[in-house]
C-alpha cells in the first residue's frame, strides 16, 4: 500500500478528520455514531470525512445492518502507523482530543447496543 505523506498530511490538516482518526486509534472499532457523538458534528459532514479517508486508505469500513463501522486499515505501512501512534502519544491528554474521548466514553446506546443513537 503506498501512501504519499503529501496527501496523508494534507488529509489529517483538517480538525474532523484529524480528530476521527485519533479517537480510532484509541478504538479497534467505532461506528459513524460514535464518531458524530464524540466530536459532536453532524452524520454527513463526518461521514464525508471519514470517506475521503477511507479513499486514502487510512481507515477501512465495514457494515453491520444500517451501521458503517470504521477502523485504522491494519495494512498501514509502518511509518505511517508510527506517525500515527506518536501523534496520539502527543495530543490525547490535550483538548479536544481528550474531550472527544471522554465524551464517547460516556455516550448512552452505544453499539452493542439494540441501537444506535
Amino acid at each position: 500500500m503506498d501512501i504519499l505523506a503529501s496527501n496523508l498530511f494534507s488529509a489529517l490538516s483538517h480538525e474532523t478528520r484529524l480528530r476521527c482518526v485519533m479517537l480510532l486509534m484509541q478504538h479497534d472499532e467505532l461506528c459513524v455514531c460514535e464518531l458524530t457523538h464524540a466530536i459532536g458534528a453532524a452524520q454527513p459532514h463526518v461521514s464525508r470525512h471519514l470517506a475521503q479517508l477511507r479513499k486514502l486508505g487510512l481507515l477501512v469500513d465495514r457494515r453491520e445492518g444500517l451501521w458503517i463501522h470504521y477502523r485504522i486499515n491494519p495494512a498501514l505501512p509502518q511509518w505511517v502507523a508510527d506517525l500515527l501512534q506518536n501523534t496520539l502519544s502527543g495530543v490525547q491528554v490535550l483538548p479536544p482530543f481528550k474531550d472527544d474521548a471522554d465524551v464517547l466514553g460516556q455516550m448512552p446506546n452505544r453499539p452493542g447496543a439494540p441501537r444506535c443513537a
